[in-house]
């Protein structure tokens, strides 16, 4: 049973809610809170709801100390990060946008209102994404296209950073002069999002099922089935401090074989195998050259055995 408290109405329909998901966050929530200042800045009336996974640090205890007028929904278990957004949206109350946060982001001046602008701006959008920089302001490589086999092949050969030059061979977007120009994706890391109330409202909940990884994917796609889209908003900027699923064999192998299941949601058979085979060929490749997180990936994609217990 989730443990919900505030010291805000939740009746009354804010501008935005901000919903930040927290894992043992203790060492990163000060951070995020000392931004949100000047990150809001004239983005209207806000509430805060923080989500926590079942922290085993005073994750839940930072947030009520320095968020005293935030909900605090505070599961007994980890349930992943779509299950942990799902419980604060509905815990949250009415409002117009939910903006979607992980912990170890810091909003940049303004960054808020220029995602809200996007909906002014277009009708269709249902999702704005922000320029994502890391911790020393370089540019994260944050727009994906759809992912397709073509893709998974050409990134099993050529690499991903190579492949993602060609539309037709990556999913990554590499093009720097790309990061400069506002236009529709995809879809892009679901770290930072603007989701608009219409959007929410036809397209529902954050799919549970995928514990952690494709979860972002997964809804972009189901926002376009309805006829919304995923905006990049490049003068919103927002840093992430990266976390650490490249380099856990344990997250990585779950990252690859949600990739594949959502992959196989969406089409048949045949197409749903030849995927697979080219995310094998992308770890086994990467594998011989001695990275242990793609040994990993690799006996994912074959044995059941080796998948973390939630994605089996």
């Amino acid at each position: 049973m989730e443990m919900q408290d505030s010291g805000q109405d939740r009746t009354e329909r804010v501008d935005v809610t901000l919903v930040v998901v927290t894992y043992n966050s203790a060492d990163v929530l000060e951070g995020f809170v000392d931004s949100l200042p000047e990150g809001l800045e004239g983005a209207g009336s806000y509430r805060v709801v923080v989500s926590d996974n079942a922290s085993a640090d005073d994750s839940v205890a930072m947030a009520r100390r320095l968020l005293p007028d935030a909900i605090v929904v505070a599961s007994p278990t980890n349930r992943g990060y779509a299950a942990a957004i799902n419980a604060a949206v509905r815990a949250a109350g009415p409002t117009r946008y939910l903006l979607i946060l992980n912990d170890d982001i810091r909003l940049k001046p303004g960054s808020v209102r220029r995602l809200m602008a996007a909906f002014d701006a277009h009708a269709d959008t249902g999702i704005a994404v922000p320029r994502l920089v890391d911790g020393d302001g370089e540019l994260l490589k944050s727009r994906r296209r759809e992912p397709t086999v073509l893709r998974t092949f050409g990134e099993a050969i050529l690499g991903g950073d190579r492949a993602g030059w060609n539309p037709a061979l990556g999913a990554v977007e590499q093009d720097p002069s790309a990061y400069e120009q506002p236009g529709v994706v995809t879809w892009a890391t679901g770290c930072a999002w603007l989701i608009g109330e219409r959007c929410w409202s036809a397209v529902g909940e954050w799919d549970e099922s995928l514990f952690l990884y494709s979860e972002d994917v997964e809804y972009a796609l189901r926002a376009r089935d309805r006829g919304f889209t995923t905006r990049y908003v490049p003068d919103a900027e927002i840093v992430h401090l990266v976390g650490p699923s490249h380099r856990d064999p344990r997250l990585w192998s779950m990252t690859v074989w949600n990739r594949y299941r959502l992959y196989r949601r969406r089409h048949g058979p045949v197409r749903s195998t030849l995927f697979r085979l080219a995310l094998l060929t992308n770890e086994t490749l990467r594998a011989a050259a001695g990275r242990d997180v793609h040994k990993a990936g690799a006996k994912a994609l074959v044995s059941e055995k080796h998948r973390p217990e939630e994605v089996r």
